[in-house]
């Protein structure tokens, strides 16, 4: 069951980033650019997750790596917030 989850996660959060970049380039506001960043990481994120839980064995962990992978993601964000302006 957590296979299909994980699975779906890293298909919304695809499906999010996709839209958003798609957006962007119609219309060119840049926050949809840096949001789309930040799902892009986040489905890098969750393919980590998927990895770690389901493919490889016990002792194997990616933790580290997922953490980065979501601080990344959320640095993004926060930029696009805070540095561009309309």
């Amino acid at each position: 069951m957590g296979q299909i989850i994980y699975s779906l996660c890293t298909l919304t959060s695809l499906a999010c980033a996709w839209l958003l970049y798609a957006s962007y380039r119609r219309t060119g506001h840049r926050l949809l650019f840096w949001s789309g960043s930040c799902f892009a990481v986040m489905t890098l994120n969750n393919l980590l997750l998927l990895l770690d839980k389901v493919v490889l064995p016990e002792d194997v962990s990616l933790l580290p790596a997922r953490l980065v992978t979501a601080l990344i993601a959320i640095a993004l964000l926060l930029y696009g917030l805070i540095y561009e302006r309309e």
